[in-house]
């Protein structure tokens, strides 16, 4: 019943987390199933990707009816980071867990400065329509990102978000229902990889875990439309550095 609840518990943040920050879910979902419900590094890895590709959904659907969507760009940032990400995926079983875990933390913390202290430049505002940022930048920012979230066995939305905003230019609203898009691709080609070799799943947490973090997204996605944009990039920020700091501190313990 414990792990019942907590499952639950756990699953409505991720939720909130996904629908209302475009990111988060995996970073959240993954320290809550070895933490707190006593998943193996390689099964939580697993489950947290099939949890996050649920929500993402979810949330995607609930930010393209209001328009927060940009299809073009998500699209081909997405398509990009399909093969990187597999075969980063692939890789990344043979990596030892220590480094995976540091490696993860400083990507964490370094996206959290960069969302809490933006660089000066054009507004992304300014940089719409006519304005839209080159394909093959917005390909390579794809690409590589691919390759960074299929290595960490993540759905990769806490990276994501601060390269839609700084280096592909789409507005903090629209990267949130953007990044979306491209963590369940993103998701969907990094746990293709990982179901080739077999693991056992308990379906019993699973479950509760993914149907709460679902209802959880509706909510978040209603959040985003409330919050100002300055506001949700400081959220994301201090989620992204406290989550940091932990894995860190984890890492080298």
């Amino acid at each position: 019943m414990t792990a019942l609840v907590v499952a639950l518990a756990a699953g409505a943040v991720v939720g909130l987390a996904l629908g209302g920050l475009g990111g988060g879910g995996s970073v959240l979902a993954v320290p809550a199933l070895i933490y707190l419900l006593g998943f193996d590094p390689a099964a939580a890895t697993t489950a947290g990707l099939l949890i996050v590709i649920a929500t993402s959904l979810t949330g995607l659907v609930a930010h393209a009816r209001e328009g927060r969507v940009r299809w073009r760009t998500g699209g081909l940032f997405a398509a990009a980071g399909i093969i990187p990400a597999a075969v980063a995926g692939a890789l990344s079983v043979r990596v030892p867990a220590g480094v995976l875990t540091a490696g993860f933390a400083v990507l964490a913390l370094i996206a959290s400065v960069r969302m809490l202290r933006p660089k000066d430049g054009p507004s992304p505002q300014a940089l719409d329509g006519a304005g839209a940022p080159p394909a093959g930048r917005v390909a390579r920012t794809g690409a590589g990102l691919g390759a960074v979230t299929g290595f960490l066995g993540v759905g990769g939305g806490f990276l994501v978000v601060p390269a839609l905003v700084t280096v592909v230019a789409v507005p903090m609203t629209a990267a949130v229902g953007t990044s979306l898009l491209v963590i369940t691709v993103n998701s969907m080609a990094a746990l293709a990889t990982r179901l080739a070799t077999p693991t056992a799943l308990d379906w019993a947490t699973i479950a509760p875990f993914t149907a709460t973090a679902v209802l959880g997204a509706w909510d978040g996605q209603r959040l985003a439309a409330k919050v100002s944009t300055a506001a949700l990039q400081r959220i994301f920020g201090v989620v992204l550095l406290a989550v940091a700091a932990f894995m860190l501190v984890d890492a080298v313990t």
